[in-house]
């Protein structure tokens, strides 16, 4: 599934930011979480990656996607959510962040979803599995709940180590 790769001018977003704005809908463990759909380049089937030595346990490996080289990390084995299961619903969302192209392996997706103002909610201080600095606020859609997550601070940290430094 092919998806607009466009980018959003400026820095990450805040809560006012992102309103009216779409976000892919996915699934770690039992919750549901939700990124920029500016920022994914396409969606794919789980396929075994190439393992690279000495890399953190959350870093898959790597695949050849039409000839460029990209790391895949596993979102469930980053943040600790149980022992991640390959399935047929197990997919990898493959993100442009700072111009460089990463993989992101998550349980499944749902749909992309427009958010209004009204919608979204301030993320409360407390321990999840992302942290607060990763985390947008909560977005309310009838009786479901996504975790926005902002993917390119999170994908940017340093505990990944996959992009040097956002420019700013």
């Amino acid at each position: 599934m092919q998806v607009p790769s466009s980018t959003v001018a400026g820095g990450g977003p805040s809560g006012k930011d992102i309103a009216g704005h779409e976000f892919l809908a996915f699934t770690l463990g039992s919750e549901e979480y939700g990124i920029d759909i500016l920022k994914v380049q396409e969606i794919r089937g789980y396929e075994a990656v190439t393992r690279i030595a000495n890399a953190p346990e959350f870093i898959k490996g790597v695949i050849n996607l039409r000839g460029i080289i990209i790391p895949v990390v596993d979102m469930r084995i980053k943040f600790h959510l149980g022992t991640p299961v390959y399935d047929q619903f197990t997919v990898v969302i493959i993100l442009n962040i700072a111009g460089r192209v990463m993989g992101m392996v998550v349980d499944s997706v749902s749909d992309v979803t427009t958010l209004t103002p009204e919608q979204v909610k301030p993320a409360p201080e407390m321990g999840t599995a992302f942290g607060s600095d990763y985390l947008i606020g909560l977005g309310t859609i009838d009786q479901r709940m996504l975790i926005l997550v902002d993917i390119d601070k999170l994908m940017s940290s340093a505990d990944m180590g996959l992009i040097e430094s956002l420019a700013s």
